[in-house]
């Protein structure tokens, strides 16, 4: 395995269903070009969001531009910012990426994102970086509803300042999932159970594989 490393961030409480596959999927397509990798689940960590202490922010002081909390993800942040890749994987909660997730972004990216006239970043590696997104709703209602409205801030946001402290991510996606592994146990009267069980056989090993082939590029590019 060569020396570089990418770490996978799966933001999705449900750690082998379909987030957790996309992950492990873009995971053995970096492994493929020798690249050593890392899935972290969120949801097995105990941490929170910032606390807006602003130890990251105070001049001169022994936490400038990390997060200093002590808690269960601190070491992890410190080896994060020091990798050559990042991957974020979550699924679509309201519109938005999940609670872990952006309490885990705020940690990680807050600390490097500077309060000076140009918000510079001081983040010591500009990793290469990638998002996973993935959604029971299909492509055309996440891209009419979700990024094509006025909503769309939050999620724009989230991609605009991942590029801004590190480097503008690509995007993998994977819609219109399947939820359960039995519809019949659950009130889903507004989704087609054999509509997304063909989606599940015919279309999410195309989204597998999309992830793989991203990982693929992101290993050449950090190699």
């Amino acid at each position: 395995m060569s020396s570089k490393k990418i770490y996978i961030i799966n933001g999705s409480p449900r750690k082998n269903w379909n987030t957790g596959k996309m992950c492990e999927s873009f995971s053995n397509g970096a492994k493929s070009q020798n690249i050593e990798t890392e899935i972290i689940n969120l949801y097995d960590i105990d941490f929170k969001g910032c606390r807006s202490c602003f130890a990251c922010k105070l001049k001169n002081g022994k936490n400038f531009g990390k997060c200093s909390y002590p808690d269960g993800i601190t070491e992890l942040l410190e080896k994060i910012s020091m990798s050559d890749g990042l991957v974020l994987a979550s699924p679509i909660y309201f519109g938005d990426i999940t609670s872990s997730m952006r309490a885990f972004v705020e940690r990680l990216m807050f600390p490097f994102f500077q309060y000076d006239n140009n918000g510079t970043t001081i983040a010591p590696k500009r990793l290469k970086t990638a998002i996973i997104y993935t959604m029971n709703v299909d492509k055309d209602y996440f891209f009419r509803d979700y990024l094509g409205s006025e909503k769309s801030d939050t999620l724009k946001n989230f991609e605009k300042f991942l590029g801004y402290v590190f480097n503008a991510p690509d995007i993998i996606y994977a819609f219109d999932t399947y939820q359960f592994s039995d519809y019949d146990k659950y009130l889903c009267e507004r989704f087609d159970k054999i509509k997304k069980q063909k989606q599940r056989e015919e279309q999410f090993p195309k989204d597998l594989e999309k992830a793989f082939e991203a990982g693929v590029k992101m290993a050449k590019e950090i190699k």
